[in-house]
């Protein structure tokens, strides 16, 4: 028997002051839970907040609820950024692969959890639709559930199944989900895309991050062949791949034919793709991430991006010096994950300079800058300007390599800069530097 919607006001009422509450992720967040929530600021105190990146508002994050709300991300999205930088809020910097756990093995034990759900089907099964990620732990782990229910998300296979009688308060909501659509490639995304794709071999399993530059690389693969997808998002990009035959998953050893993620984040066209879709799997991310998984495929190419790489090749990816910008997510699983694959290619891919021209290829990072991914785990690094490979170089092979794909204004600077680094010793056979 289904149980009697109410509304979102009733629904939120559950949440007492002192619970941790988590909120679903991506374009799954549950607004109209989210909004009833923060009403009911002046009723609740020291409620805390957990979620990765959320699409739309989050509005228990501003100055007048800091005394009810406190935010604890788990990867900082646009809306809790400034929030977090200010003091009103946290950031937990751990691998997305290990946030199931955290819930499970009750280190962040949680009391709410807020989700979306599509309509259940004739058995009572409703779906986690374009978000499994860290949710499905998070209903294991919590002692409460409340569900929007919409028609507007996708019903999607995999993990993300829930059985109605499982939810403790269930709101109807007919919203559309958030959206990301794909913006019109830059000269410079299309040089990276470009560089990219040559790395990517036919039969390859590809992992891509979220923006410009993954669109920019799926753009350019129209002429390969077999390619699969282990990733731990999906977005437009993948569409017109899959209806072309490129992307068929034949080669893969782990779900051979299917299209493996954890999120979905992108417009109504990949929404629609992905509902009742069985070449899909959206699976948690404490399998999709787990290197043991990941490895097992060939030809793995892991692509990320990063905002700064040094000469040594060590890749800030998370914050902006100090100021924290994003997380940590799941760049490390993959990059590791696809470095033991047989034939597998992580690669970091960056614009040379920023918006402002300064360089993105820096002799030093900035001053309280987190290094999310080692020197040690890097192999490519992709600029506009070329492909730096630095596996197996030493530190002398590796600036100079990197100073050959940094814009050309700036290469003076940063070989001038090196000089006093490597005055000393020599970079070994074959080197190819001019400093």
């Amino acid at each position: 028997m289904l149980k009697s919607p109410v509304s979102a006001e009733e629904a939120v009422k559950i949440i007492v002051s002192g619970d941790r509450v988590f909120i679903h992720s991506i374009a799954a967040a549950p607004l109209q839970l989210i909004q009833a929530m923060t009403n009911r600021a002046e009723e609740l105190h020291d409620v805390e907040i957990i979620h990765l990146h959320t699409e739309g508002p989050a509005p228990y994050v501003e100055q007048e609820y800091k005394g009810s709300f406190r935010v604890n991300a788990l990867f900082v999205g646009p809306n809790v950024r400034q929030a977090i930088n200010d003091g009103r809020g946290d950031y937990i910097p751990v691998f997305l692969s290990e946030i199931p756990n955290l819930f499970r093995r009750k280190i962040l034990p949680l009391d709410i959890a807020l989700i979306q759900v599509s309509p259940p089907d004739k058995h009572g099964f409703c779906s986690l639709g374009v978000s499994v990620d860290a949710t499905w732990a998070a209903l294991q782990a919590a002692r409460h559930v409340v569900a929007q229910v919409n028609p507007n998300m996708p019903r999607t296979h995999g993990d993300g199944i829930i059985h109605i009688s499982e939810i403790d308060a269930i709101v109807e909501v007919d919203d559309p989900i958030p959206e990301l659509h794909p913006h019109t490639l830059s000269d410079t995304e299309r040089a990276i895309g470009r560089h990219v794709a040559e790395l990517v071999e036919n039969g390859a399993t590809l992992q891509m991050g979220i923006g410009a530059i993954p669109d920019a690389v799926l753009s350019e693969l129209t002429d390969h062949k077999h390619l699969g997808i282990h990733t731990e998002m999906i977005s437009d990009g993948i569409i017109d791949l899959v209806e072309q035959g490129v992307i068929d998953g034949t080669k893969k050893r782990v779900h051979p034919k299917k299209i493996v993620a954890t999120f979905a984040l992108g417009s109504r066209r990949l929404y629609d793709f992905v509902d009742d879709n069985p070449q899909l799997m959206l699976r948690e991310a404490s399998y999709v991430n787990d290197t043991a998984i990941i490895r097992a495929n060939p030809n793995v190419t892991a692509i990320n991006s990063a905002i700064e790489v040094d000469l040594t090749g060590q890749v800030c990816a998370d914050s902006i010096g100090s100021h924290m910008y994003s997380g940590v997510g799941g760049q490390m699983d993959f990059m590791r994950g696809a470095s033991l694959s047989e034939g597998g290619k992580p690669i970091i891919a960056l614009p040379s300079v920023t918006h402002k021209g300064e360089s993105k290829i820096v002799m030093f990072l900035r001053e309280g800058a987190g290094v999310v991914t080692t020197r040690a785990h890097v192999h490519y690094v992709v600029t506009e300007y070329g492909v730096a490979n630095l596996y197996g170089k030493n530190l002398r092979q590796r600036a100079a390599a990197l100073i050959e794909i940094a814009h050309p204004h700036h290469r003076e600077q940063l070989n001038e800069s090196t000089r006093w680094l490597f005055r000393n010793g020599s970079g070994g056979k074959n080197e190819t530097n001019s400093f």
